[in-house]
């Protein structure tokens, strides 16, 4: 993979980052959906501006992603893209506040591991 196919799927990777905060930030803000809300929580989405920057947000980084496929084979891609699970976990713990625990922390070492040996040649 060269630097400009790892810039583009960097890139994917952040934009689908940025979806997940955004997605979340809007989740906290409708509330729990129960079966008595369910029907208003989903009209709640089309309206609620967090929750359109973060599909917005995932269709960036789908097309970027689109963008990465027509240059780094799938084998290569896919596995590179769960990058998304580090920039997740970090802004889960950064924004959220969640807990970061031995394990989780030593299961990203191992599927960052992962990427490296996957995405070199």
């Amino acid at each position: 993979m060269t630097i400009q196919e790892f810039s583009l799927l960097l890139a994917a990777v952040l934009a689908s980052a940025f979806g997940q905060l955004f997605l979340k930030l809007g989740a906290v803000q409708l509330g729990q959906v129960t079966s008595a809300n369910a029907i208003a929580h989903i009209l709640s989405i089309a309206t609620t501006p967090t929750l359109i920057a973060g599909l917005t947000a995932y269709g960036v980084g789908a097309v970027l992603y689109i963008l990465v496929l027509t240059r780094v084979e799938l084998s290569v891609a896919a596995p590179a893209a769960s990058m998304i699970y580090l920039a997740s976990v970090l802004i889960g713990v950064l924004v959220f506040k969640e807990d970061l625990s031995p394990g989780r922390l030593v299961g990203l070492g191992l599927i960052m591991g992962g990427v490296v040996l996957v995405a070199s040649r």
